[in-house]
């Protein structure tokens, strides 16, 4: 079973719809990072093309590497460990590509979308031995360009009602659990 995760911080939209590259957060990079680590992902790239936002995942995931926090918390030292930096999409499937075979690109999104494979479906690829890479979108989510080069996209995360805002942490949580928790099935 081999699960990639990633988080693109470029392109993506703003709440009016435009095309941004969003701002990188300390948050995110730790919480991805936990979760990933506790579900058996095995890289969690971050894609940005700003040099000072890659420059401060740096910073973030040294201190954490090699600093004192490496000393301080070994659990957090051995999460960020699978932290990988990318300028952008094309970057990302050549460095997620083994043996010039790309993975299944999976996106996440909070719309529906027409290329939607349910979680279980998704699941039994998993378990099946496919290569997975999941791309989660920073702000109001992946921008067309980026769903342009997906396989496939999982169904919003929903609820009892039509609030779909999820912090991309959470819905990051919830994806990695129905896709590789544990199941009494």
């Amino acid at each position: 079973m081999h699960v990639d995760v990633a988080l693109v911080h470029y392109p993506v939209y703003n709440k009016n719809q435009e095309i941004i590259g969003s701002a990188v957060t300390n948050l995110d990079i730790h919480d991805i990072a936990r979760a990933g680590r506790t579900f058996g992902v095995g890289t969690f790239y971050i894609v940005t093309p700003y040099q000072d936002q890659q420059k401060l995942v740096g910073e973030i995931v040294s201190h954490w590497q090699e600093g004192y926090g490496a000393r301080y918390n070994t659990d957090r030292k051995e999460a960020l460990a699978s932290i990988v930096i990318c300028d952008d999409l094309q970057s990302l499937y050549e460095l997620a590509a083994v043996n010039g075979q790309k993975p299944l690109v999976v996106a996440t999104s909070a719309r529906e979308h027409a290329k939607n494979i349910s979680f279980g479906a998704m699941r039994q690829k998993i378990l099946g031995g496919r290569r997975v890479l999941i791309l989660f979108g920073t702000a109001w989510g992946l921008a067309e360009q980026a769903l342009a080069g997906v396989d496939t996209m999982l169904p919003p995360i929903s609820g009892d009602g039509d609030y779909r805002h999820l912090s991309v942490r959470s819905a990051v949580s919830i994806v990695l659990d129905r896709l590789l928790g544990l199941r009494e099935e």
